[in-house]
């Protein structure tokens, strides 16, 4: 499903004013409150919008070390393999890749020797064979949606 012009105007308004109420919304866009209630409630349900949350930096509570964790998996053992990192907090996300790995995680660490005992941890289940990381040294380009929602083609 893709959106239309006035979901994008809003959506990229709420990125840019995560703290805005939704009169002052309506305001911004030239649009009615219930309008604007009414769409944020449809993008909700459609699963657009995700959370209202503050957005918590790693390095803000101690994390400075960003990885990226490629895993090879055992034949077979992909799900012990994902169940064995769920209990693991430093490990913020997990995909399933194609190519050389089966799994690709996005891990913060307090340290380097940290970032060793988080991996060691990792290797310690059977299901993963190897592992392969590569350690950001800086962000070139952050998280950012608004250049998509802005060039969304309209329904």
């Amino acid at each position: 499903m893709s959106i239309d012009d006035l979901d994008s105007r809003l959506l990229v308004t709420m990125r840019a004013n995560p703290r805005i109420g939704l009169t002052e919304l309506a305001r911004l866009l030239g649009v009615a409150r219930g309008t604007v209630q009414a769409r944020v409630e449809k993008l909700i349900n459609r699963g657009v919008i995700a959370d209202f949350g503050p957005t918590v930096t790693p390095e803000g509570v101690g994390y400075p070390i960003l990885a990226f964790v490629s895993l090879q998996i055992a034949q077979g053992r992909l799900a012990e393999a994902v169940e064995a990192l769920r209990p693991v907090p430093e490990i913020l996300e997990v995909y399933g890749t194609s190519g050389q790995a089966d799994l690709l995680c996005r891990v913060v660490a307090r340290s380097t020797p940290d970032l060793q005992e988080i991996i060691a941890r990792i290797l310690a289940s059977p299901a993963v064979q190897r592992t392969d990381t590569t350690i950001a040294l800086s962000v070139q380009v952050p998280y950012r949606i608004e250049p998509l929602l802005q060039t969304a083609p309209n329904t």
